[in-house]
Parts: structure tokens; C-alpha cells; sequence
């Protein structure tokens, strides 16, 4: 399994190429010794401290202070008082960039993901990040995770690989506030689907 974890290096690069090469790999969470897992659907770029859509620009804080640490770690953090959200750190280390994980396909565990989305339409599992992180429970514990360490119990491996013309890239979800280039920068990056066209 450690041959299929993404290196180092892999993340130690700019953030959007980084979230584009996400699209189509596996994000795995390990739960008493089980596997759950899913494919990389979607994915968006944050670029330090002079993106204003990014959780860098007003400096380092407590709450951000994991992205401007080493590249390959998880970035989980806090929102709107109820959901938590998945980022991997990009870049050389004290650069804050890091791509948030918005949208997984699931592939193993999936009884333990029907067991936190109860209730809900296999389709709407995983197609948020908030939805994600909940179907495979992960919260606040994970921040700062090494997700390149085969010991951990979150980990991205090496997936499908998924050709350039099939990739789509759009402007970030929810960034209505925020300033020009910052809201229009096509740093979305996601499968192309019939649901998404």
C-alpha cells in the first residue's frame, strides 16, 4: 500500500498544479484497521497570502498556521460554526497554499460511509466537502496530518489517471466577496460529467 501514497514531492509543487493532478486520485481514511476510500472528483487551489480568497491573506494565525508548514499535510479546519473541511498544504514550506478536497466518488468502505450519511442519496454522499468529510469522519484530529506517512489514518494513494481534456476548471465556489482576479480565477478543477455540464 505505502508504493501507492503520494510522495512528498508530489505536493511540494505550485498549488494549482497540484490541485488539477489531485482530480482522479484516492483519498483513503483508515477506521479500525478498514479502508474507506474514493476517488478525487473535485478540487480547488489557494494561493497564499495574496489570494484574498484564501485563509492566508491576513497572515499567519493560529487557525492557519498548519499551511504554512510542510507540504503533504492535511489542513482541516472549522466553518460556518458546523462543518469541517479537508485542504492539503502545497508548496515550499512557508508558503500558505493548499487545495481543498470538495468532492470524493466513493469506492470502498461504503458501509461505514451509509452509516454517517444516513438518510441521504448516494449521489449527495460525498459531493461537498462538509458531505465528505462527514461520510468519513474526519474532523479537527486530522489537522496537521502527514499524509504522505503510511501510519497514518488518512492518506492520498495514487488513482485513476484521468486524461487533460476530461478535467474542467471554473471559478471557486463560494468566494462571492471576494475581490477581482481573486473571484474569477479558474481554480476549480473537477471530472468533466454529464451532471456537471
Amino acid at each position: 500500500m505505502s508504493s501507492k501514497i503520494l510522495p512528498r514531492d508530489f505536493y511540494a509543487r505550485s498549488v494549482v498544479d497540484v490541485a488539477k493532478d489531485l482530480v482522479g486520485m484516492r483519498l483513503v481514511r483508515i477506521f479500525d484497521s478498514k479502508r474507506i476510500s474514493g476517488i478525487i472528483l473535485e478540487t480547488e487551489a489557494y494561493d497564499g497570502e495574496n489570494d484574498l480568497a484564501c485563509h492566508a491573506r491576513m497572515g499567519k494565525t493560529k487557525r492557519n498556521a498548519v499551511m504554512f508548514g510542510e507540504p503533504g499535510h492535511a489542513y482541516v479546519y472549522f466553518t460556518y460554526g458546523m462543518h469541517w473541511c479537508l485542504n492539503c498544504v502545497t508548496g515550499p514550506q512557508g508558503y500558505p497554499a493548499a487545495v481543498l478536497i470538495r468532492t470524493i466518488q466513493p469506492i470502498e468502505g461504503i458501509t461505514f460511509i451509509v452509516k454517517n450519511r444516513p438518510g441521504v442519496k448516494e449521489k449527495d454522499w460525498c459531493n461537498g466537502p462538509a458531505k465528505l468529510t462527514r461520510a468519513l469522519s474526519i474532523d479537527g484530529n486530522f489537522n496537521d496530518m502527514d499524509l504522505c506517512d503510511k501510519k497514518n489514518n488518512l492518506l492520498i494513494e495514487k488513482g485513476i489517471q484521468i486524461a487533460q481534456q476530461f478535467i474542467i476548471s471554473s471559478s471557486r465556489i463560494g468566494i462571492g466577496s471576494v475581490p477581482e482576479p481573486w473571484r474569477s480565477k479558474a481554480w476549480n478543477f473537477k471530472i468533466a460529467m454529464p451532471e456537471n455540464s
